[in-house]
């Protein structure tokens, strides 16, 4: 089974800046948020989403080794849906 590296993952996540998203994030104890945002920016140790709630701009952080531990999900909405980063 193949690992996927940070820069992998950075380069995935750069190559769909500005397409919708579902984030699913654990945030421990149970808390598990599922939500829908658009991948705003990537920098070189983290990445920003902007979340769609209905009156509120909200933007998350998150760091690409967030991803390779599978704390944070990413999956993009397309009629396909498909994971970014997963082995």
């Amino acid at each position: 089974m193949e690992r996927t590296t940070l820069a992998e993952i950075r380069q995935d996540l750069e190559a769909n800046r500005g397409r919708r998203l579902r984030l699913t994030a654990n945030r421990g104890r149970q808390r598990i948020i599922v939500r829908e945002g658009v991948l705003e920016q990537t920098y070189p140790n983290v990445f920003t989403i902007k979340l769609l709630d209905s009156n509120s701009v909200k933007r998350v952080s998150f760091s690409y080794s967030d991803v390779l531990t599978k704390t944070v999900e990413i999956s993009l909405c397309d009629q396909d849906e498909r994971k970014i980063a997963c082995n």
